[in-house]
Order: C-alpha cells, then sequence, then structure tokens
C-alpha cells in the first residue's frame, strides 16, 4: 500500500499520555472501561477500543470516526447504549487522525482506505459485520463496500463526507476556519454551537461538552495533520455493493442536507433507506435518535431474535 502522508502529535510521549488521560476521564464518567486491540496493519498500528467484544454475541457494529475525531465521541454519556441492542462494538481509531493510531494514511482518492478497513476486521476475527460512519469514516465505509461488499452485512452512513464536496458557503467556512486559526476553548465552542450541534433539540451534557471542546482543543493545536479531508466519490459510488442506510440532520452545515440525499438516491444503487432527522446538526453520531435507528435495524435482521 502507498503511503500518501504522515501525520503525528508534536511531542509524542506527552501528546499520548494527554489522550489517555482524556479517555480515563470519559470512563470515569461513563463508568465502564473500553477494551484495546492495538492491531498491525499496512497503516502501521491501528487502535480499536472494543465493548462486548469479548462475549457470545451474533452481531458486531464497526464504527468509523469523521475527521479530526476519535470515534470514542460515538459515547459520549454513554450513547453506544441507545443502540438498545447488545452487540460486539468495535471502535476503530482510524490512522492519520488525532488518536493512538499511527499517523501513515493512504492516498484518499484510491480504494486502499477500503483494502485497510478489510484488513482492521479480519484481524479483529470479523468476517462480516455492520459498519457505521460519520462524515470521513461514511467514505471509509463505501470504499469498503467496494473493495469487500462481502464482509458488510448493512452499512450506516452518518452526515457521511462523501457524497458532496465540502460545503464553501460563506458561514461553514467562516465557523470552520475560526478555531484553526485560533485554537481557544471558546472559538472551539462556537463552531461546535453552530456547526455541529443544533441546541436545544441536538446537544452534549455539559461534561461531554466540555471533553470535545478539550479534545478539540488539543487535536487542533498539538497534532500535525497531514491527513488527505473527504472528498465527492462521485461515479466511484456506483460502485459499492453493500447495502446501505443514509442518515443525515437537517441543520447539518459542513455537507448540506439535500445534495447528500440527492446524490444517495443516485449513485447508492443499494441503498435501502434515507432517514433525516430535524433540527440534527453535523455531529449526527451523538444523537439518540440515530443510534435507536441504526440498533433497531440491526435487530430485526438479527440470527438471535
Amino acid at each position: 500500500m502507498h503511503i500518501q502522508s504522515r501525520s503525528s502529535f508534536k511531542d509524542e510521549s506527552a501528546d499520548r499520555s494527554y489522550f489517555e488521560n482524556w479517555v480515563d476521564r470519559l470512563e470515569a464518567h461513563n463508568g465502564r472501561k473500553y477494551e484495546r486491540y492495538a492491531l498491525e496493519t499496512a497503516l502501521g498500528t491501528t487502535h480499536v477500543w472494543g465493548l462486548h467484544t469479548n462475549e457470545d454475541l451474533a452481531d458486531a457494529l464497526v464504527i468509523f470516526p469523521g475527521a479530526r475525531t476519535t470515534s470514542l465521541i460515538w459515547d459520549f454519556d454513554r450513547g453506544l447504549d441507545n443502540l438498545r441492542h447488545r452487540m460486539k462494538i468495535f471502535l476503530v481509531e482510524t490512522n492519520g487522525l488525532p488518536n493512538l493510531s499511527s499517523g501513515a494514511t493512504p492516498n484518499i482518492k484510491s480504494l486502499d482506505y477500503g483494502t485497510w478497513a478489510a484488513e482492521v476486521m479480519r484481524k479483529l476475527g470479523l468476517a462480516k459485520a455492520y459498519v457505521a460512519g460519520a462524515s470521513f469514516g461514511g467514505l471509509i465505509c463505501m470504499k469498503l463496500g467496494i473493495t469487500n461488499p462481502e464482509m458488510i452485512q448493512s452499512a450506516f452512513l452518518l452526515n457521511p463526507g462523501c457524497l458532496q464536496p465540502f460545503s464553501i458557503s460563506p458561514k461553514n467556512l467562516y465557523y470552520n476556519i475560526l478555531p484553526l486559526v485560533s485554537p481557544s476553548s471558546r472559538n472551539v465552542s462556537t463552531f461546535l454551537d453552530r456547526a455541529i450541534f443544533a441546541k436545544p433539540t441536538h446537544q452534549l451534557s455539559a461534561f461531554s461538552e466540555q471533553m470535545l471542546i478539550d479534545y478539540e482543543v488539543f487535536a487542533i493545536s498539538r497534532y500535525q495533520d497531514k491527513t488527505q479531508k473527504p472528498y465527492y466519490m462521485k461515479q466511484q459510488l456506483d460502485e459499492v455493493k453493500a447495502e446501505t442506510y443514509l442518515l443525515l440532520g437537517d441543520k447539518d452545515l459542513l455537507f448540506p442536507t439535500k445534495n447528500s440525499f440527492e446524490n444517495g438516491k443516485k449513485h447508492l444503487k443499494y441503498l435501502r433507506e434515507t432517514v433525516v432527522f430535524p433540527n440534527v446538526g453535523h455531529g449526527i453520531e451523538t444523537y439518540a435518535q440515530a443510534m435507536h435507528f441504526i440498533g433497531d435495524k440491526i435487530k430485526a435482521n438479527s440470527p438471535r431474535n
């Protein structure tokens, strides 16, 4: 696999220690300990968090996070409990994002991310599983749906970053650039309020919101990010051969709902259903009703149901 770029923390030891402490705080607040897997892959070490992965359960869900996030964001306020169906859950820390995985990444327009995702699943002992991806993670799910569709039971795309270009509206650009220019807690909070959530319908607890602010300030200021960003896959999407569900928030500023809806219908031959959640922003992976939808679909198809 050709390595396109390498991202890294500015001070590997100190910054990893900060992130580990951040995880400790999340585990203490959620009252649970995440299982850990360190897999050697074509992109170097890939870190995976787990819940219930050593139990005898019929279903497995593999999660890929958005850009400049950690997959643990999916479990803010024990958000994964909102799946309401006990299954093995694997939270993949995508290489090249600010997390414990190594920083090597392939060319984003190649199919290498799909090959890598399949390798991760095999090393986790998964011949087939449900997959879910938010934003950047949705793109990885679709790459996997091209390279190894036989490994996907169903794919759930949450405000994916592959169905249209990143919005260049002045409003979106302003709120996204603001914390990059000055990564203060205040500017990150403004970005989250305006671009990621849609209060009061879509919001986190005070604790989790502060955790997200702390993480974003850390990720922006301490991580040397050379990872390519998501892009509109266009005709590549025609090659996806996996059953897919599309979950959208109608307040998504980064990837406006109408375009994702129309392009999903246009390109995804195996699109089973599209759901638009009112008054929900880009960070839909933290929205309880979206998790309910995913869990209900998996439960309905479970061999032990």
